[in-house]
């Protein structure tokens, strides 16, 4: 587990006053500012972030010494992640998805699938893609509890049970 999450991005200057459009990855939008400083992935700038106004598809906000629409627009594409230990605590059930990226996944039967790639979630239910063993092919599978019964983080390890259909078929079924 890595000790930075990502909790959102800059996408580009708002305005000509150095405002900027920034996108929260947090379940509740508004919680980005609480977990002001944030820091790029390699933290070689760290960011004091202040909400001025919500937009569409994100906020208007502040960050000090930037004052230009290019200074803004300079910072456009930025990933903003905060320590994690500024993040509230989560139920058993629930993880960050920073958590679950290179996380080895294992049918049932303790076959090796692949090794998760990345976390999206598109309006419905989170999907993992997966990297699958031994290819450069990635499928979707549901994360779900019917779909992926097991996380286990300490041991860097999921269990899954995929739907069929999900996982190519190979030559010998």
């Amino acid at each position: 587990m890595t000790d930075l999450i990502p909790v959102g991005a800059i996408a580009g200057a708002y305005g000509v006053r150095g405002e900027l459009r920034v996108k929260s990855y947090c379940a509740v939008p508004e919680d980005i500012e609480r977990y002001s400083p944030l820091w790029t992935e390699d933290r070689a700038n760290q960011f004091a972030l202040a909400i001025l106004r919500p937009i569409k598809n994100g906020f208007a906000a502040r960050i000090p010494d930037v004052a230009t629409k290019e200074d803004a627009d300079a910072l456009r594409g930025t990933v903003l992640y905060a320590e994690r230990t500024q993040l509230p605590s989560l139920p058993d059930d629930e993880f960050y998805y920073a958590d679950l990226i290179g996380l080895e996944v294992f049918d049932t039967g303790g076959v090796l699938l692949g090794r998760v790639k990345t976390v999206n979630n598109h309006g419905a239910d989170d999907l993992l893609e997966l990297q699958l063993a031994g290819s450069s092919e990635t499928v979707f599978l549901p994360f779900t509890k019917s779909a992926v019964p097991t996380v286990d983080l300490a041991s860097g390890r999921i269990v899954a049970d995929p739907p069929l259909g999900i996982l190519p078929q190979s030559e010998d079924s």
